[in-house]
């Protein structure tokens, strides 16, 4: 199963509702639309700075982390970026492949 990387920044909206709400009721919220899509969350971190949460999921395929992606960005209260994460097993089988390449002014 496909694994991404999630880095969150919440808006002000966003931040109000983890005041309200706290952090472990967020994490839960993240892990049912998780479920929801057929997958699970592998972790889930808050941090501060420009990044204040980083989350890690399995999903079933790349649909789902766009579906997702559309629907937490639509939703205002925070701005989520979703990065594919690649297994050191996955760049080995890469690595043995081969394409037709021209570098650039070659």
């Amino acid at each position: 199963m496909p694994k991404y990387l999630i880095k969150a920044a919440y808006s002000a909206e966003g931040a109000k509702g983890v005041l309200k709400e706290g952090g472990s009721k967020r994490r839960e919220a993240i892990e049912q639309s998780t479920r929801s899509m057929g997958g699970t969350v592998e972790a889930f971190y808050f941090a501060f700075g420009e990044t204040d949460a980083y989350v890690i999921i399995d999903i079933p395929d790349p649909l789902n982390a766009i579906a997702a992606s559309l629907v937490v960005n639509a939703s205002g209260t925070v701005k989520a970026t979703y990065t594919v994460l690649i297994t050191p097993e996955e760049v080995d089988e890469a690595a043995k492949r081969s394409m037709d390449y021209r570098p650039p002014g070659q």
